[in-house]
């Protein structure tokens, strides 16, 4: 989240992936740093998965991932 915040406040649009169960600490993050960065869930666990599940998993996030990055007000102020 820090790492999103800082590339925002430089101009560089982002969005962060995080394990569905830590949706809640997202929200609650972004609110403490006063960002209310985009972020897209995807399936918990992801540790331990093959990598051609995680590839399904980039595959099924990809949609939102560009839509997070692609809304009104996902670029930030100059």
């Amino acid at each position: 989240m820090h790492d999103i915040a800082d590339l925002e406040r430089r101009g560089v649009v982002g969005v962060f992936l995080a394990s569905e169960v830590f949706a809640d600490a997202a929200r609650m993050q972004g609110e403490a740093l006063g960002f209310p960065a985009p972020f897209v869930l995807v399936p918990h666990p992801v540790q331990d998965r093959t990598d051609e599940e995680l590839r399904a998993v980039a595959d099924d996030a990809y949609a939102a991932v560009v839509a997070a990055v692609t809304a009104p007000g996902s670029t930030p102020a100059s």
